[in-house]
């Protein structure tokens, strides 16, 4: 695909000089608009590049400084900054913002043609977009007809940057609702990925959109998967108003002929994750406790473990019709921060606090312990295996 760093590295741009947001460059590139006026910026779509020469800058600073924040807000692919008599140079406040937000900016002489610009930018776009097809190509023959493509399929990903060896993984995601399509939420998935990867590459099958990814060539390996997936269906669900996308990952293996079982690890991922109304399971290594549970021969073993567990709280909301078991669930998930319950069930924070010290009363525990906590989250594990089993 066409990236911000392929126009840093190749050889079609030499008129353009990155000056700021050099870790935006994952950054991908699918169109090109001039922008002159701030009214205009309305008109912009992710991954374009956009470009000013200032001409209707009323005030060069703020105007300019605005247009970019603008643009960033419209998740544009990057800014070209034509430097001459409308904008003599990048104030220090654009570049402190493009550094402080990975937003890539380039700024380009005067003597050099906006039109030129904008015919090598398409024929990039062009030539980058018939890359995307093979690429698709790639993946979907990787994950479905491998062994009739073997050879070729093995010098196609070295040639993308996936060499023998590597250690690759797949992540799916799709959506909740039948009828929802995948391709309302792809712009949004892709930004987060191309944000966390280095490179990628990405299928769209049967409503699914599949990526491939490589253990190494990750922008942020401090950040947990857990945190881009969390941002994603945060993003989503205020788009909505609910989650209606599910993102599933399947473990790394190193041979390509088990790309496929990662794939099919992946789709388990979103089984159990609908099956059980669990949007916290992302990855198909965090599914052992699932797996140990539906393992278990003696189904009274654990079934009396999860009653002994919450038995009294379903004894308490029986009796005095209270949601103190529903509520739990929530505590655990947003792992007991009342900040997050509070506003996930539209309740005062006094009112948190008072339902977590009632269930510890009831429990006889103390739900910050995190021993406390593994054994409840366990039960609620064995109740969804035994209800849906």
């Amino acid at each position: 695909m066409g990236t911000i760093r392929k126009i840093v590295e190749g050889t079609q741009f030499p008129m353009l000089t990155l000056v700021a947001g050099h870790n935006g460059m994952y950054r991908r590139v699918t169109g090109v608009n001039v922008v002159e006026s701030i009214d205009l910026i309305m008109f912009c779509r992710p991954n374009e590049l956009v470009v000013t020469t200032g001409v209707n800058f009323s005030h060069q600073d703020t105007s300019l400084e605005q247009l970019v924040k603008l643009a960033y807000a419209k998740k544009v692919a990057g800014f070209i900054i034509n430097i001459g008599p409308y904008i003599p140079d990048i104030p220090e406040s654009v570049i402190t913002f493009a550094n402080e937000h990975d937003f890539p900016i380039f700024q380009m002489p005067w003597d050099r043609r906006v039109a030129d610009l904008l015919k090598t930018t398409f024929q990039f776009i062009a030539t980058h977009q018939q890359e995307q097809s093979t690429e698709e190509k790639v993946l979907y023959n990787l994950l479905f007809h491998y062994k009739q493509h073997a050879d070729s399929i093995k010098q196609n990903l070295a040639q993308l940057g996936f060499p023998k060896g590597t250690e690759l993984a797949i992540i799916t995601c799709k959506t909740i609702a039948a009828q929802s399509r995948i391709d309302r939420y792809e712009v949004m998935i892709q930004f987060a990925f191309q944000n966390r990867y280095k490179r990628f590459l990405k299928l769209k099958y049967k409503n699914h959109l599949i990526f491939l990814i490589d253990r190494v060539q990750i922008n942020t390996p401090t950040i947990p998967f857990s945190k881009t997936v969390e941002e994603i269906y945060d993003k989503i669900t205020k788009k909505n108003g609910s989650l209606d996308v599910i993102i599933g990952k399947g473990n790394f293996h190193k041979e390509f002929e088990n790309i496929q079982t990662s794939y099919e690890e992946s789709l388990t991922v979103i089984r159990l994750a609908q099956l059980h109304n669990n949007r916290f399971l992302y990855k198909y290594k965090e599914i052992g406790a699932y797996k140990i549970i539906m393992g278990v021969q003696n189904r009274t073993l654990i079934e009396s473990f999860s009653q002994d567990i919450l038995g009294q709280i379903y004894h308490y909301d029986d009796l005095h019709n209270t949601d103190y078991l529903s509520f739990l669930r929530i505590f655990l998930e947003e792992n007991g921060s009342t900040s997050k319950i509070s506003e996930r069930q539209f309740i005062h924070r006094n009112t948190v606090l008072y339902k977590i010290k009632k269930i510890e009363m009831l429990l006889d525990m103390d739900l910050s312990n995190p021993f406390t906590k593994t054994n409840l989250y366990m039960a609620f594990l064995i109740e969804d295996v035994l209800t849906h089993s």
